[in-house]
């Protein structure tokens, strides 16, 4: 492991916060690579690369400065990577005075580059997770680099899996961690990655005695947690348990389940939808045509386009439409009598109330 000057000039413009005096960090082959003072940055240091090689503290004298190359009267300290000198750390001043702080100093920078370090990896499988479910569901044949991809993931290729897409927030990296912890407490296996900015994909690795209504109890969980943490609804659509090289189908089912799961705010699975898969087949044309035709005068009227989206939402109950609009319930009825005359049709028919749903449902997915 080698420290890179970026962050080595990362951590020196930490420590000028909380240092007044000279500091630079320099590589193990003697040259500084970031420092306070711009003008030393790529001279060599031959204090510091004493210090790497013997894996000691060096202190430099007014003596020193005129036998050594590149040093001033300080202290050098070797900055370790498990058992591994990456990097030196210099102070100027009498070491008695600058020795407390070189070992803070130094310390704190073993755990800053530590951080990063994991910082980095975690970035990187997370890369190579996008890029390896990228290929997933676009190669029609499996590729010797895809099938070295998932050895190295430690993904079974051969297991049944489902595809399940989560929509919510833009989420910070610490709240998609926080969530995928949450998940891979309960299913280790499954692949769950950050996908877009308001998205995410979870390969889930279906087990032999999984029962549905505990997948959705999980799923429901996390789209609790994302609502806490972003602060706005989520929404869930899962696809149905295939074989590998099956997964592309469970993915456009997930899709198929999530643009009905954003509607009716809750997880929805493909299987599941019924009047939703006669729907999606019918001509762009008549679905955009449908609802002008169907709602006429009340597509107006916001405020009761609102309510009747809220009576559907509710499955037809006026107690439960007025208390979430918070109207009373003589109110809500005025509201549904001025729809039925808009629209020339009746919320005491059946077909009538289809017919609105189908029309809603169309305006809904046309205004997407």
């Amino acid at each position: 492991m080698f420290l890179q000057p970026l962050l080595a000039k990362k951590i020196i413009a930490e420590v000028k916060k909380m240092y007044e005096r000279e500091v630079i960090i320099v590589s193990t082959d003697g040259l500084i690579m970031a420092s306070t003072n711009d003008e030393r940055v790529g001279l060599f240091h031959e204090g510091a690369l004493i210090c790497a090689k013997e894996k000691r503290n060096v202190i430099i004298t007014k003596e020193d400065e005129k036998r050594l190359k590149g040093v001033k009267a300080g202290l050098n300290l070797p900055v370790f990577s498990e058992r591994d000198v990456i990097a030196v750390f210099g102070l100027t001043g009498e070491p008695a005075e600058i020795q407390p702080y070189g070992e803070l100093l130094r310390k704190m920078t073993e755990l800053f580059i530590k951080e990063s370090w994991h910082l980095e990896q975690t970035q990187w499988r997370e890369r190579m997770l996008e890029s390896f479910m990228i290929d997933w569901l676009q190669l029609k044949e499996w590729s010797p680099g895809f099938l070295e991809k998932a050895q190295i993931l430690g993904v079974d290729l051969t297991s049944l899996r489902q595809m399940i897409l989560i929509q919510g927030h833009e989420w910070s990296p610490g709240d998609i961690d926080q969530m995928a912890r949450a998940w891979k407490s309960v299913f280790p296996s499954d692949l769950f990655i950050r996908w877009g900015n308001e998205r995410i994909l979870i390969n889930h690795e279906v087990p032999n005695h999984e029962q549905k209504e505990q997948l959705l109890r999980q799923i429901q969980l996390i789209c609790s947690l994302a609502e806490r943490l972003g602060n706005s609804r989520a929404a869930a659509g899962v696809g149905r348990a295939v074989s590998g090289s099956g997964l592309p189908q469970s993915y456009e089912q997930a899709e198929k389940a999530l643009a009905v799961s954003l509607k009716r705010k809750t997880a929805v699975c493909e299987e599941d939808l019924k009047l939703d898969m006669c729907l999606t087949e019918i001509s762009p044309g008549t679905r955009h045509e449908f609802p002008q035709r169907v709602l006429q005068e009340a597509l107006r009227n916001e405020e009761l386009m609102n309510t009747i989206r809220t009576l559907f939402h509710h499955d037809l109950s006026l107690k439960k439409t007025a208390e979430e609009m918070h109207i009373h319930i003589n109110t809500l009825r005025y509201r549904l009598s001025k729809a039925e005359q808009l629209t020339g049709l009746s919320f005491q028919r059946t077909e009538d109330i289809v017919t609105m749903y189908v029309a809603l449902y169309f305006l809904d997915q046309d205004t997407k």
